[in-house]
């Protein structure tokens, strides 16, 4: 099965999950500011996404907002505890299937060629 982590406001999720309907994936939604990912999970997808950098969204209100001294996280720790605290500036969605693949973000066309449907 699929999991969907994201935010249920997010617009970008709210898509995810209707093309997910719409195609019959079945899937999971894990909201992570209900469900913080644990630290743990948080190193394994930065691991598969290259890098925390790469994860955050830098282009969102709550990363402008940041301090510098913030923003210039020096290491996984830092990092770690950033994004467990803050969990919005985590790129959405983040999706994990069985198979172990992990990805960020939604495209129509990403989808499709994803979960193999709708070409």
């Amino acid at each position: 099965m699929t999991t969907l982590y994201g935010l249920k406001n997010c617009d970008t999720c709210r898509k995810a999950l209707k093309w997910l309907d719409r195609f019959g994936v079945p899937y999971a939604f894990v909201d992570y500011r209900d469900h913080k990912p644990t630290p743990e999970t948080l190193v394994e997808w930065a691991g598969r996404l290259g890098g925390f950098p790469a994860m955050v969204n830098k282009s969102s209100t709550t990363w402008r907002q940041l301090p510098d001294n913030r923003k210039a996280a020096a290491g996984d720790a830092e990092w770690k505890l950033l994004l467990r605290e803050h969990p919005q500036l985590i790129r959405r969605p983040v999706v994990v299937t069985d198979d172990g693949e992990i990805t960020q973000g939604f495209t129509d066309n990403g989808f499709k060629k994803r979960f193999g449907v709708g070409q």
